[in-house]
């Protein structure tokens, strides 16, 4: 018998014993078979209801997109909905005109070090930039052997001269004893003697080449010519140096000159003890100081008039050779309405910003009458205080634009304020304690 196909209600399984009848008509004759092949039939879906179900979640899917874009449009113009703001209100503060000038802040003695007088080679370099230095303190070293042999032989060159000045003076004084009773020539006489002028002569000038050439030994050791702070090293050992070669730089900064140079027009506001404000760029720091030196003339080609300012600097905070702004106020205080400058556009004398009345913006143009620090300064005429100012969004501002206002918050404080010194013998809770009583009286 050969594979065949049982198609039954029944469930079988691989491995169980079937029996199959191959002729219905007859009954007996039943052969039994294991199954090898269980096969399971699915009814299937009809392909047009398929279809349709398909359609039918398409079009669903794009309606539901076609309304979340519709919802998500906007139907109102930018151009008419408010406009957010900060803004601040203009503040009355007196306003007077200052000068400020930039300068460069100089220490009060600088010096370049190096050789003058020979060419040789770096020995040593005992110093760093930083390092603090005492007057005659040694800074670098150079190999001056040449310079040490030629000072010994010219001193043993002027030890021989001065053994035979010596003599020959002696010779010259016998012969002059001898003069008086005729025993020699007033010619053999003079001869002698001028012979022991010319080898004192040349003693001396002996003695000056050992003096010259003492010069270059000094030259060997290089000396702090002052107390002071090493600015810049510009060698190291092995380096060849020639007379003139800047080899380390010194400054002393105690004191610090505030240089600069003002305008002719602006002679008398630069007066010796005008009071003036220095800021310090490098810190961001200001100090308020007076004006201790002025030129008497101005320069030629630039017509600036050269002024200093002395600073004590006796902690050494402040860096020399660096910027620094002076302050000058000229004039008398006139009352005026200040806005901050980063909340205006300047062209020239003319001022640009945004005013702001209910919830509408108002572009105003107005002439400054100057600034100063962070502000600029208008007539109170022009610029009533109290107004409020757009701040922050003018950027995106026309005249009449709707806006969403909102304060600007306030800023932290520039400088933290200085305690002042407490007097000797006291201390803080009794201070406290002080002001407590004073305030329950």
């Amino acid at each position: 018998m050969g594979a065949g196909r049982v198609t039954a209600r029944t469930f079988f399984k691989a491995g169980d014993q079937v029996t199959v009848t191959m002729d219905p008509a007859k009954k007996d004759e039943r052969v039994s078979y294991e199954v090898r092949h269980r096969t399971t039939f699915v009814r299937r879906i009809p392909i047009p209801v398929f279809l349709a179900v398909g359609v039918v979640v398409i079009l669903s899917l794009g309606a539901a997109l076609a309304w979340r874009a519709e919802a998500r449009t906007n139907k109102v113009a930018l151009a008419a909905s408010p406009k957010p703001v900060t803004i601040l209100a203009a503040k009355g503060e007196p306003f007077r005109v200052v000068h400020t000038y930039v300068g460069a802040l100089r220490p009060w003695v600088e010096a370049k070090v190096g050789p003058q007088y020979i060419s040789v080679y770096v020995e040593t370099v005992l110093v760093r930039p930083g390092a603090v230095v005492k007057k005659g303190e040694t800074l670098a070293t150079l190999d001056c052997r040449n310079a040490t042999e030629q000072t010994a032989a010219l001193a043993s060159q002027a030890r021989a001269l001065a053994s035979r000045q010596k003599a020959t003076s002696h010779e010259a004084t016998r012969t002059s004893s001898l003069l008086d009773g005729g025993f020699v020539s007033a010619n053999q006489a003079e001869l002698i003697t001028a012979k022991s002028d010319s080898e004192a002569a040349e003693l001396t000038a002996q003695n000056a080449s050992i003096r010259r050439s003492a010069l270059d030994m000094n030259d060997c050791i290089l000396r702090a010519p002052f107390d002071g702070e090493v600015a810049v090293r510009l060698v190291d050992p092995g380096s060849f140096v020639r007379p003139d070669t800047e080899m380390l730089g010194l400054v002393d900064r105690n004191t610090i000159r505030m240089t600069a140079d003002a305008p002719e027009s602006d002679f008398d506001s630069i007066a010796p003890g005008a009071k003036v404000t220095v800021h310090v760029l490098s810190l961001n720091l200001d100090i308020e100081a007076t004006i201790t030196r002025r030129a008497p003339s101005a320069d030629l080609g630039t017509r600036t008039v050269h002024f200093e300012i002395d600073i004590d600097n006796s902690s050494r905070q402040i860096p020399v050779d660096t910027t620094g702004e002076i302050h000058v106020p000229a004039g008398t205080p006139v009352p005026a309405t200040a806005v901050p400058i980063r909340a205006v556009t300047m062209n020239d004398k003319k001022a640009t910003f945004f005013t702001v009345e209910g919830d509408v913006a108002h572009r105003q143009i107005l002439v400054e009458l100057g600034e100063a620090g962070p502000n600029v300064f208008f007539a109170p005429g022009d610029l009533k205080q109290g107004t409020m100012i757009v701040a922050e969004g003018r950027a995106l501002l026309n005249d009449g634009d709707h806006v969403v206002a909102k304060p600007e918050p306030p800023s932290a404080p520039e400088h933290t304020p200085v305690s002042a010194p407490q007097s000797p013998g006291s201390t803080p809770s009794a201070d406290a304690d002080a002001g407590a009583k004073e305030a329950s009286q």
